[in-house]
């Protein structure tokens, strides 16, 4: 057994003992390149875990045999071409385990929609189909799509990845194939800094170490693919960090009694960062008006404190001008002063727990049709807040397949790069490593008002 397969066996072993640590469902996504049987892969998730209905089963009938692919590809288009285009997201649970399912669909030009359901996953299975691969040779070469969607859940910051290598059914050595493929997928995840959950040899055709064991198939004896995801924990929220919370809708008076607002306004959002609770010092931004939180609401409107990740609503002790788009942050923080020899010492000055800024280094996953060239404009979406941004360079693009920095001058469509922005006014960024909502932003065509480039705050 190899050290990624001991090690999901391990986290699969001692799991019965931690359940109670995964009281969310897991939202989970599958990707990787096109026909790899992402949606057959759900499909049988569904039917051998009993999730779907007979007469939903029997209407996926085709030529008397039933299409898996079809319980997950819901829009006409997708149903006549064969594809997958939007992302289509299934529920299921176990005994142990709830979950939410994105199928994302394969085709580059589809990069976007798996780019947004990868941005709220706690996990994504990336299908590796070994027919498409010269699986006879130790160092062949993984697709580009199998490569890029890794790439793009790493820098989205999905907790656990894990590497599916499905219709190994269908090869004329098993064993082969798979140690191979395996190989190159753990060469690929080290050189990229992919922490990888598992690696799982499956039939999502068959339905062989999907949901059943087909026990020491290509060698392999570790847990099946129901039985990793059962393990995986949720995405933790950023609880550690100092107070954050965009603004989504300002409600003017309340009239529940749960709450002691009194006529003040009530601020409702999700917190990004921290945990709100009474009483503790806010600043407004851009306003940088000061104030005390009065009470915290719970989406049921029931007080107490609410932690990041969480909709909360946040009512102040005093009325100060907040609108749909500001920031409610904590409050700067001023460092002790040291003893002065005389009356004129220097008064410390307040550092904010989040500094804004209007220039910024970024990591940018480009969507768009047009390439991204210096000089361009565009509108960029920063929690709520709508601010102009302008491309001051295009630093590097990444190479894929070497996974190189090299220079560029433009990114072409689902290219993924380095680039300087320019913001029209300055906004409280941070490393998207360290807080995953005020490190991120889209950028959107100010013609078209289309979605452009999903970007993450270096």
């Amino acid at each position: 057994m190899t050290t990624t397969n001991s090690i999901a066996a391990s986290a699969y072993s001692s799991s019965a003992s931690s359940q109670k640590d995964h009281i969310s469902a897991l939202k989970f996504i599958t990707c990787g390149s096109v026909d790899d049987g992402k949606s057959t892969l759900i499909g049988r998730l569904l039917v051998d875990s009993k999730a779907v209905l007979q007469d939903h089963l029997a209407g996926v009938q085709r030529g008397g045999e039933t299409d898996l692919a079809l319980l997950t590809d819901g829009l006409s288009a997708e149903r006549e071409q064969g594809i997958t285009i939007d992302v289509a997201y299934r529920y299921f649970a176990t005994e142990t385990r709830k979950f939410i399912i994105g199928d994302a669909p394969g085709h580059e030009q589809y990069t976007r929609n798996m780019v947004t359901a990868a941005s709220s996953a706690d996990a994504a299975v990336v299908l590796v189909d070994a027919t498409k691969l010269d699986w006879k040779n130790p160092g062949l070469a993984l697709l580009p799509q199998t490569r890029r969607h890794s790439l793009l859940a790493h820098l989205l910051r999905v907790h656990s990845v894990v590497f599916a290598v499905n219709k190994l059914d269908a090869v004329a050595d098993p064993v082969l194939a798979w140690t191979h493929i395996q190989g190159a997928l753990a060469k690929f995840a080290q050189d990229a800094g992919i922490a990888v959950r598992a690696t799982v040899p499956v039939s999502a055709l068959k339905g062989w170490n999907v949901v059943d064991a087909h026990a020491g198939w290509c060698g392999y004896e570790g847990p099946t693919l129901l039985q990793v995801l059962e393990s995986l924990p949720n995405t933790p929220a950023d609880t550690g960090l100092p107070m954050a919370f965009p603004v989504q809708w300002v409600e003017k008076s309340s009239s529940s009694s749960a709450d002691t607002s009194q006529g003040r306004r009530v601020f409702w959002g999700r917190v990004a960062a921290g945990t709100f609770a009474h009483g503790a010092a806010v600043q407004i931004f851009p306003s940088g008006q000061l104030a005390t939180v009065a009470q915290v609401l719970d989406h049921a409107r029931r007080p107490g404190d609410v932690p990041a990740g969480t909709s909360a609503g946040i009512i102040l002790d005093r009325e100060v001008d907040v609108s749909r788009g500001d920031w409610i942050l904590a409050a700067p923080t001023v460092a002790a002063a040291a003893p002065a020899d005389d009356d004129f010492g220097d008064t410390p000055a307040a550092t904010p727990a989040w500094p804004a800024s209007r220039e910024l280094r970024t990591t940018v996953a480009w969507m768009d049709d047009e390439p991204l060239v210096a000089g361009r404009v565009y509108w960029a979406l920063h929690g709520h807040r709508w601010v102009k941004a302008k491309v001051k360079a295009v630093v590097h693009r990444l190479n894929i397949n070497s996974l190189a920095e090299e220079d560029a001058t433009q990114l072409d469509p689902n290219a993924i790069g380095h680039v300087d922005l320019l913001l029209q006014e300055a906004i409280p960024a941070a490393a998207f490593g360290k807080a995953r909502v005020l490190g991120s932003l889209i950028l959107v065509d100010t013609a078209s008002h289309k979605t452009a480039g999903a970007v993450l705050v270096n």
